[in-house]
């Protein structure tokens, strides 16, 4: 095993990898959030060795993806994923396209090849839609009949939502040593580099993370070996990086193909022409915004790029893929703002949009800290609860760190922060200018 940390991933070079990798533009979920949503080592707890885990009064195998018994025993020695995902919830879908990228980049290196797997642990509603889903995957499963195998382990290691990736290491055959909770962020941030999944490692990719966030300027942000221009308008006009210099920038991740955009790019359009009039005649303060498209050819990125006002990252650099991985974008539309000294001031730019509009320029904690007051002054004249046209449950208002952190209203599809109405039965929320109150018979 430490001959495996050492050699990690050497035959993938991480530029290739930060390539060939393409984690963004995962729709944000919500309904089915972790307890323990930071990066950390966890205790497994509970005791128990490595691989009993995975085996069931019925037998001590696991199902290959083409339906062969593998004893538990084969796993000895590596370092195990246990996946649990089910093909009814979309991000569940997505992130499983993005793991078999990882899993077969890491199965191809020779050195890491024998030294990890993945087992499936399915939440699918039956045999059906589980050999459906199993058949996208290229690693093992626990059967879909051992139905007490995969609910001991969803109770094991408290999982509550899903895609959920736990990592398991040899650590000589003791599972109470130190687990991986959030192989899912793992997997998003760092793809393949975050194998082995050691302390060791995610300590040094989280250094070198923090690193390049701590020297991040517009330029090594936008500029792109011999490109050092974006493109205006009138197309195809080409304004040099430099003049964003001192600005206030906005990265607006998206595409024309992209439902939720449509409906945040009128407001988006509105609120950036408005910040611009209240900079008028301000000659230290200027605010703009550059497209980082995800379009599928050039025609749909000109015809898109054609509605904005604003500048654009030529349609397929390669610096749109690296931004997209640098910032760690789930899902699009989504706004990143930099401040004038190039440093990132927030990646919750959509969610303060819809918010407080053009009023939450310039975008700082500051600024927000100042909106979140009033705003929270506000909700003390609303309802405590409120009966939702749109809901049958009975809605609770509830403030940022008590469920009502970002989430995407279910009224208006809308991304939104901080207070809202939600469902405690079945988590359902929307914004609370959304709600459309009912009176309801007490009785019914």
């Amino acid at each position: 095993m430490e001959e495996l940390e050492k050699n990690n991933i050497t035959s993938i070079k991480e530029e290739e990898a930060e390539e060939e990798i393409d984690n963004s533009f995962v729709p944000v979920y919500h309904s089915f959030s972790l307890k323990n949503s930071h990066s950390q080592v966890l205790s497994g707890g509970g005791g128990g060795d490595y691989l009993s885990i995975l085996e069931s009064k019925d037998g001590d195998f696991l199902l290959s993806p083409t339906g062969a018994q593998v004893k538990v025993s084969e796993l000895e020695g590596k370092v195990v994923g246990l996946y649990f995902s089910a093909n009814w919830y979309s991000p569940c879908t997505k992130f499983t396209n993005l793991l078999v990228n990882v899993y077969q980049q890491l199965k191809e290196c020779s050195n890491i090849n024998l030294g990890f797997e993945i087992v499936f642990v399915s939440s699918d509603e039956d045999l059906n839609a589980f050999n459906t889903y199993r058949s996208s995957m290229p690693w093992l499963a626990i059967p879909f009949s051992d139905l007490e195998t995969r609910r001991a382990l969803t109770q094991k290691f408290d999982v509550e939502g899903i895609p959920c990736l736990i990592i398991l290491q040899p650590n000589d055959n003791i599972l109470d040593a130190a687990v991986i909770k959030d192989g899912v962020e793992l997997v998003y941030r760092y793809g393949v580099q975050a194998f082995p999944f050691t302390k060791e490692r995610l300590d040094e990719l989280r250094e070198k993370e923090k690193e390049k966030h701590d020297n991040q300027t517009l330029s090594n942000l936008l500029i792109h070996d011999a490109r050092d221009v974006l493109l205006g308008h009138p197309s195809p006009k080409q304004v040099p990086v430099g003049t964003l210099k001192g600005k206030t920038v906005g990265l607006y991740f998206s595409a024309q193909w992209c439902i939720p955009a449509k409906k945040f790019m009128p407001r988006l359009i509105s609120v950036y022409k408005k910040i611009k009039q209240q900079l008028e005649g301000k000659a230290d303060e200027d605010f703009e915004i550059v497209f980082v498209s995800s379009d599928h050819n050039q025609v749909e990125f000109a015809s898109y790029f054609e509605t904005m006002p604003w500048l654009a990252i030529p349609f397929d650099d390669p610096t749109i893929k690296a931004l997209a991985k640098y910032f760690d974008i789930r899902g699009i539309p989504s706004l990143v703002v930099l401040g004038p000294d190039g440093k990132t001031v927030t990646k919750q730019g959509r969610s303060l949009i819809n918010l407080y509009k053009e009023n939450a320029y310039p975008f700082t904690k500051t600024r927000v800290g100042i909106l979140e007051k009033q705003m929270d002054e506000i909700a003390k004249g609303l309802p405590k609860t409120e009966n939702h046209s749109g809901h049958k449950h009975e809605l609770t208002l509830v403030p940022e760190g008590h469920g009502g952190g970002a989430f995407i209203c279910c009224d208006c599809d809308e991304q939104g922060y901080g207070w809202a109405y939600q469902c405690l039965e079945c988590g359902y929320e929307v914004h609370p200018k959304c709600v459309k109150p009912v009176r309801r018979d007490p009785d019914s």
